[in-house]
């Protein structure tokens, strides 16, 4: 039994995929106080509490996948088309929802919230009684407790992103012989909890390993732990939470304010302290794939399509800060696509590893829903907005203008790179990471592993009628309103029809976004700053330094195929913070596309007022294919409508939480339990 426990527990730290059932041969010791003793003498119920916490980071803590369990990977960007999760895009884009709602909106709302704090208590309780032993050396405990750190300030990571300020429990737990008002406990605020999880992620620093084996390589490291104390600090900063008058109505039961309305600049000093703090560990990099010499035009793995011609980078190698010798397009997809394993991709700073959970709502069913129907045995009901589209960069690092762009179609095959016959010429010459992230109208879909020849290197055309288009029976979920599917996720190999599917890696925290957060914070610097390193070895001199934000953008560029922005013949933005902020929220949105971070940089930002009450445009999906040109006018898409309020900063907390905790304010312009 031993083995067979502690398998399980390695398989579940290093992949998270193991199911509650497995807990049940020592259910009744974890059920029982009495019994911790026993628990935390044997390494094998030690590892299995600790993996109890661990597991509150799937299901409704999932961060990328099925709309089931992460609604807020749909912003601006992206849109979806089931009934099937509970809500319809509609409902979640218009605020139709809350905490008086029953059903699957009930449990969208409350469970994050539940499996967090389950999460938070599992850990608290590890720490008080994880100790050295027999079974237990002192550098496996060390490392064990960093863990627990870990997971519990993640959990409340995940909940103040979501519920805005929340309560930071007692470390000791909770007395449970206490009466009903003694284990009320209100919101601590915003930079409170957010020193909180600083606090809980420096002790994590403090304790785990730098580096893991590939069979632990989700287990979190010091940079994990370092990096998510940065985005807490970021998020502190930003304008939403630093200087927002606009939520002075949001307190706590006594009255108390819980978002600062003085601004305070050293924040952002502090972010980016922070993010240096990953910087300088020097563990991370920009994963890159190499060039291709040879490949068929249309295959899974082409040969490499060269960006244009620039007098510095295409000569130049990539560790010599060019992209000679690389692949942009390959270098981006096999991030997410399932090319690579956690422990391949020295970008990941963090990871679930494949976070499927029970192979039904994690990023491996995102991906089989963009998928086309027909050919691929895709759902093909997620798709991205007419709005992202246009985001992606020409592939001279200028922005796409439609007012400009190229009209008609393609006359032939590779015409222009990475297009096939009878495509739409506003997609052509596009940034690469448009070709690995955008199924536009036309797209190529490789298949490869499909076993019959006719569901492999096709195209699929959205165009009225057509089989992955829209239909003339309305209530088919099957077709994408906007008539622009995505890409990312799909594996060139995979088919759902009759071939091989990939298992995807959760890319929870890149190096790409520490080095754009480094880049922001700095950005809004006026001041010069002294800020101690994590560990106090050294004092960081942090202020608005323009070399210093080109170096760090510079990488998340060269990945792409583009040069940086002052060298585009558009002048010199890095000297202007309001033209570099802009370009740097731009990146983000076509850099993270899907990985759960544009829903929350448009709160912090404050920008979700403006950016998600516009209409959200996209191609005439009710043009056949004998009027084709007509099909690709920018129109307004109705079924996939959004609306704007301010309780949307915020999600609700439900009502069940709200009786049980009788000092817990709900938050700002969500109705509260009388």
């Amino acid at each position: 039994m031993r083995k067979n426990i502690l398998f399980s527990v390695i398989i579940y730290i290093g992949a998270f995929v193991l199911s509650c059932s497995d807990y049940l041969d020592v259910e009744r010791y974890f059920n029982d106080r009495q019994d911790l003793e026993r628990i935390f003498n044997s390494r094998d119920y030690t590892e299995q509490w600790l993996a109890n916490a661990y597991y509150q980071l799937l299901s409704y803590n999932l961060e990328i996948g099925h709309v089931r369990f992460t609604l807020t990977n749909y912003s601006d960007d992206m849109i979806f088309t089931e009934g099937g999760a509970g809500i319809s895009y509609s409902n979640y884009k218009f605020g139709q929802y809350g905490p008086q709602y029953g059903g699957n909106v009930n449990a969208l709302i409350a469970r994050p919230w539940d499996q967090s704090y389950e999460g938070i208590r599992q850990a608290s309780i590890f720490l008080q009684h994880v100790h050295p032993g027999a079974e237990i050396s002192a550098e496996m405990c060390e490392d064990l407790k960093g863990q627990a750190y870990f997971i519990r300030g993640y959990l409340y990571w995940l909940l103040l992103r979501k519920y805005g300020p929340v309560p930071i429990l007692p470390d000791e737990g909770l007395d449970y012989e206490a009466s009903y008002g003694e284990l009320a406990y209100p919101r601590s605020t915003y930079d409170e909890c957010a020193e909180y999880i600083a606090e809980q992620m420096l002790m994590a620093a403090q304790l785990l390993e730098s580096d893991r084996s590939s069979r632990n390589a989700s287990r979190p490291t010091k940079g994990a732990a370092l990096a998510v104390r940065a985005k807490a600090y970021l998020y502190a900063a930003s304008p939403l939470m630093n200087g927002n008058p606009d939520m002075s109505g949001f307190t706590d039961d006594t009255g108390k304010q819980l978002i600062s309305g003085d601004y305070d600049e050293e924040k952002w000093a502090k972010a980016a302290a922070a993010a240096l703090d990953v910087i300088r560990l020097n563990k991370y990099e920009i994963y890159v794939a190499p060039k291709r010499s040879s490949g068929g035009l249309w295959g899974a793995y082409p040969k490499t399509i060269e960006p244009p011609y620039h007098p510095v980078y295409s000569e130049r190698g990539w560790k010599d800060r060019g992209w000679k010798d690389i692949d942009p397009l390959d270098s981006y997809r096999a991030l997410f696509n399932g090319d690579l394993y956690v422990s391949e991709n020295p970008e990941l700073i963090f990871s679930r590893g494949d976070n499927q959970l029970h192979d039904e709502y994690g990023i491996q069913s995102m991906s089989r829903h963009q998928m086309p129907v027909s050919k691929a045995g895709g759902w093909n009901c997620h798709g991205i907005t007419g709005k992202q589209c246009d985001a992606y960069a020409m592939n001279d690092g200028k922005p796409f203008d439609r007012a400009t762009s190229l009209k008609g179609f393609t006359q032939a095959d590779g015409e222009y790179p990475y297009l096939r016959k009878d495509v739409w010429l506003e997609y052509a010459n596009r940034e690469p990471r448009f070709y690995a992230s955008v199924a536009f109208n036309g797209a190529h879909w490789a298949c490869t592993s499909a076993k019959d020849a006719n569901n492999r290197d096709f195209q699929t055309f959205y165009y009225y009628g057509e089989d992955d288009g829209r239909k003339i029976v309305s209530t088919d979920d099957r077709w994408i309103p906007t008539g622009i599917g995505m890409m990312k996720y799909v594996n060139p190999k995979e088919s759902y029809k009759d071939g091989t599917v990939y298992p995807k890696v959760d890319p929870a925290i890149r190096y790409a976004d520490i080095l754009l957060m480094y880049a922001e914070a700095l950005n809004e610097l006026t001041s010069v700053y002294q800020i101690k390193s994590w560990d106090g070895s050294e004092t960081y001199t942090v202020s608005r330094d323009i070399a210093a934000m080109k170096a760090v953008v510079l990488p998340v560029r060269l990945r792409a195929g583009l040069p940086n922005y002052d060298e585009i013949g558009m002048g010199d933005p890095f000297v202007n913070p309001d033209e570099l902020r802009e370009l740097l929220k731009r990146e983000r949105q076509v850099e993270f596309l899907g990985e759960n971070q544009r829903y929350y940089d448009l709160r912090r930002w404050k920008d979700a007022p403006e950016e998600e009450s516009q209409m959200i445009y996209g191609c005439n999906t009710t043009v056949p294919r004998e009027y084709r040109d007509f099909f690709h006018e920018q129109v307004v898409v109705p079924s996939v409508q959004t609306s704007w309020s301010t309780k949307k900063y915020f999600w609700p907390v439900s009502y069940d939480e709200l009786k049980r905790n009788a000092r817990l304010t709900q938050a700002p312009g969500w109705p509260s339990f009388d």
